[in-house]
């Protein structure tokens, strides 16, 4: 049984490069003709004014995915402002929110209905921010990087340009959120503090100044930069795998209904790890993001480049082509 496991440890998609040499130059195949390869890799580029509203890689491109940050993270993450303002009650005070029904249970009888919505201002304002940096930034960083590694090595090493992308993104990310979720914890946490963003913004700054707001960034990026970096991998992963193993058609044969469905599944899948409950909740809610994501991309018409293939000049040097 332990002989598999050094097997199937170096055969994942985070060891190295050469998994997905072996996996893709099983067999050789016909060299494709240079005009078909190069039509085929320019054809977000070269159909920018048919099909796309904008060019990839362009100012117009990074803002508009920046938009689409905006929504995915600012509306899924105010969706859950009830569980989340019960689950940092249960962690401040655990004694006197037992559970997480227990916790709903006291903060209606305390606070009413309205009083799970607390904390919602700085939460869409905070997580708007943090998405908008997150995945606007994620693809500056991922096509600079991969400029920098060139065509082969971007390919070769596409795993680790994923990570290093979304950890570079969530740097800023996180110093955009910190302000505003400095302010929903203390709304959230400590009874009497503020009840609104407008009375707790003053107060805080009154009684510590700017650095009230920044405090908390160091722990931030303990706990984000890790999530989001196996978040945008593991998805960017199971997307390719999907549409190699999973979808019957490649994907500029499937419609963008189609499209947004494999996109869902992947952000689920690439998260399946953890308690149920946790699960549940964080499955959904990246799955929901993602989701969010790629359908603003498909209203604007931006360009969503395939998943990545082998480049023909490295097929060569690997005599996978004849």
């Amino acid at each position: 049984m332990f002989s598999s496991i050094a097997p199937l440890a170096r055969h994942n998609p985070f060891y190295a490069p050469h998994f997905q040499l072996v996996q893709d130059g099983v067999r050789k195949r016909p060299a494709e003709p240079a005009e078909a390869s190069a039509t085929r890799r320019g054809l977000a580029a070269a159909s920018a004014t048919e099909e796309y509203s904008c060019e990839y890689g362009s100012l117009k491109f990074y803002a508009l995915c920046g938009v689409g940050g905006v929504l995915s993270c600012g509306l899924t993450h105010t969706g859950v402002v009830p569980l989340d303002l019960v689950k940092c009650r249960m962690q401040v005070d655990p004694q006197k929110y037992k559970s997480i029904f227990n916790g709903f249970s006291v903060t209606i009888n305390e606070d009413g209905v309205r009083g799970l919505a607390k904390g919602w201002a700085p939460t869409f304002i905070g997580y708007s921010m943090q998405g908008l940096c997150k995945f606007g930034f994620y693809e500056v960083f991922k096509i600079l990087y991969g400029n920098m590694l060139g065509e082969e090595n971007a390919y070769l090493w596409r795993t680790s340009l994923y990570l290093a992308a979304s950890a570079s993104a969530e740097f800023f990310a996180d110093i955009a959120l910190a302000p505003m979720e400095a302010a929903k914890v203390r709304i959230q946490t400590q009874p009497g503090y503020a009840n609104t963003l407008r009375q707790a913004l003053p107060k805080m700054f009154a009684e510590e100044g700017i650095w009230a707001f920044y405090k908390g960034v160091a722990p931030l990026w303990m706990r984000q930069i890790p999530y989001t970096m196996m978040k945008f991998a593991c998805f960017e992963r199971t997307v390719e795998a999907l549409y190699k193993y999973v979808v019957p058609k490649p994907r500029s044969e499937c419609t963008k209904g189609e499209q947004l469905v494999v996109t869902f599944v992947a952000g689920y899948i690439g998260v399946w790890k953890g308690l149920f409950a946790r699960i549940i909740m964080i499955g959904t809610l990246t799955a929901l993001q993602w989701f969010i994501y790629d359908s603003v991309k498909v209203y604007f018409r931006l360009p969503r480049p395939p998943p990545p293939e082998m480049p023909e000049s490295l097929k060569k040097k690997l005599g996978l082509t004849e």
